[in-house]
């Protein structure tokens, strides 16, 4: 039987673009088996041992019992035995680039820490993981850091990105998960595929909104020009489905404060969505939100608006709450954080200057 690679099987995986490009935020990626009609019988692990490289028995056998194997979209044991025509699911790990990781000592905010997951508050500025262009200075070679400490004989390969289950973006404040085993790391890549994981951001955003809350849907992909950027595609069958709730926080005229929901994790999700309905992030360089959007550009606003630039020089946007099943006490967890201080002190400073003019519209 030939043995396919996970690139071999692309037209099979779900997520095939982002394995393709490297955009999704979820870094586990769901692989779908069709078992041929002369299959014969055999256990399920030698199986999808014999299908996908980079993979190994001992996984494979986790998997399953982490409910993270799936026939005929129902939970099997290992030792069940292929039939054909079984439609077969497979959640594995997609790490296409792999860099050395070095440990480094770096301060890390850390919300919560028990033998199995690692929660942390990413400051904005700081890039997750190491790539191309990023090879020390990442959040994971701060976490790598910190595991040495706890297990001075920690083989770092152990455990691809230290357990990353998703990522947000380097500009991007806020809460992020990471797994300390491979077994945290399944359950919890699980939860984000079921999209039961609580996730609610607070974004900055310019201009004001009819409806003061609603839900932004549209398939998200990479752009078909600018390829660093992303774009959303409401009609046709281009990229991933992607599903946004939002609720206004508060009107500030010019600008408006609001809370994400995300419901799916595609790559700039918040970011792509907001500009497609006509509310770039507030200073988001990359989709619009870097210009002066709302209200007219005379020097006393264009001055104002400029020094908000500077003193929040990235996109306005911060992941505050996050909430999740525990991999190991099967407990719910939720977790909240503070705006980080450059993104309040910007919405201070709007509404300092919106009660302002209105109490000279008033005089």
């Amino acid at each position: 039987m030939q043995k396919y690679s996970i690139k071999a099987l692309k037209k099979e995986i779900d997520q095939t673009e982002e394995i393709k490009d490297g955009i999704t935020e979820e870094l586990y990626e769901r692989l779908t088996i069709q078992v041929d009609k002369g299959q014969e019988p055999l256990r399920i692990d030698k199986f999808i041992l014999n299908r996908v490289v980079n993979t190994s028995r001992n996984k494979i056998q986790q998997a399953i019992d982490n409910g993270m194997v799936l026939v005929n979209n129902q939970q099997i044991k290992s030792n069940y035995k292929v039939k054909p025509f079984d439609q077969i699911i497979f959640y594995s790990d997609n790490d296409p680039e792999t860099y050395e990781i070095i440990p480094e000592q770096m301060p890390l905010n850390i919300v919560f820490e028990d033998d199995h997951v690692l929660v942390i508050n990413k400051p904005a500025g700081m890039v997750v993981h190491p790539g191309a262009g990023n090879f020390n200075g990442t959040l994971i070679n701060g976490v790598a850091w910190h595991l040495k400490q706890q297990q001075p004989d920690l083989d770092e390969s152990k455990l691809p990105r230290f357990g990353m289950v998703h990522r947000i973006d380097k500009n991007t404040s806020g809460l992020i998960v990471l797994a300390k085993s491979e077994l945290a790391a399944l359950k919890l890549a699980k939860q984000f595929f079921d999209h039961t994981v609580q996730r609610k951001y607070i974004a900055l955003v310019w201009g004001n909104f009819d409806e003061q809350e609603g839900t932004i849907t549209g398939n998200i992909a990479r752009h078909q020009r600018f390829r660093k950027l992303m774009d959303v595609y409401p009609d046709g069958d281009q990229g991933k489905e992607a599903i946004t709730h939002y609720t206004v926080l508060e009107d500030l005229k010019y600008v408006s404060l609001v809370e994400c929901r995300l419901e799916t994790g595609r790559t700039h999700q918040i970011r792509v969505h907001m500009q497609h309905i006509g509310h770039p992030l507030f200073n988001d360089d990359t989709y619009g939100g870097d210009n002066i959007v709302k209200g007219t550009v005379f020097s006393k606003y264009k001055q104002f608006v400029e020094n908000c630039f500077t003193i929040c020089n990235r996109q306005a946007l911060h992941a505050k709450t996050l909430g999740f099943i525990h991999p190991l006490t099967e407990k719910e967890i939720l977790f909240d954080s503070e705006i980080a201080e450059d993104m309040r002190a910007v919405i201070e400073k709007w509404r300092n200057y919106i009660s302002n003019n209105q109490l000279l519209e008033r005089s």
